[in-house]
């Protein structure tokens, strides 16, 4: 049986240039060799990277939130999530702090479910989703939020009511989908103790433990 595995290669750039500087992301355009030598324009979103966290309670139920996305002119149900701001910064400690700011919640327990990434045709947007159990609420004040968080719901919601929401269409967040699918797979296979421990290698991102 052949062994599928993703591996690093980087075809010839004669030349690139970034002509879109944005607050977090950017645009670069390179000049790459194609296998019969000629030269194509590649156009590609840079972008930090991301973490997403599917918290799991006690009831088999996952903390979602509903934000407003303005590309997308939607409001979308997601799993809490957050870009890699410092260059270098370990995902755990970010998705614990997503965890906490978007939703006021800690956990004792934490996993990777799974490495992405998001639209590697037109950017280089990794995200790593981990699971996170054994939740309770966090201590002190609550993150003061800001733009569109600001009109943020919060909800509980059985996984198994997620996984037939994105069967029907009808929940359209990459992580969520991801993140949901994943754990009903991993649920359904060895368990979640078969999962990466919560500091596991991400080349994608490479991290400081």
């Amino acid at each position: 049986m052949t062994t599928l595995l993703d591996t690093a290669e980087e075809w010839q750039v004669t030349a690139t240039a970034t002509p879109f500087q944005g607050n977090k992301t950017s645009v670069r355009t390179d000049d790459v060799v194609m296998p019969d030598g000629t030269v194509v324009r590649r156009d590609y979103q840079v972008h930090p990277g991301s973490v997403a966290v599917l918290a799991l309670d006690d009831a088999g139920r996952v903390l979602v939130l509903r934000q407003y996305r303005h590309p997308v002119r939607q409001k979308l149900w997601e799993i809490p999530a957050g870009l890699l701001d410092i260059p270098g910064e370990n995902p755990l400690h970010a998705a614990q702090r997503e965890l906490y700011e978007e939703a006021h919640v800690k956990a004792e327990d934490w996993r990777v479910l799974t490495d992405v990434y998001t639209t590697p045709g037109g950017c280089d947007e990794a995200v790593r989703v981990f699971l996170a159990r054994e939740l309770s609420e966090a201590e002190g004040e609550r993150f003061e939020v800001s733009e569109e968080e600001m009109d943020m719901e919060l909800a509980r919601v059985p996984l198994e009511e997620l996984v037939r929401g994105v069967l029907a269409g009808e929940l359209h967040n990459n992580c969520l989908v991801v993140g949901a699918l994943s754990l009903t797979a991993a649920l359904n296979g060895d368990g979640v103790d078969a999962l990466r421990p919560a500091d596991a290698p991400w080349p994608a991102r490479p991290f400081e433990a």
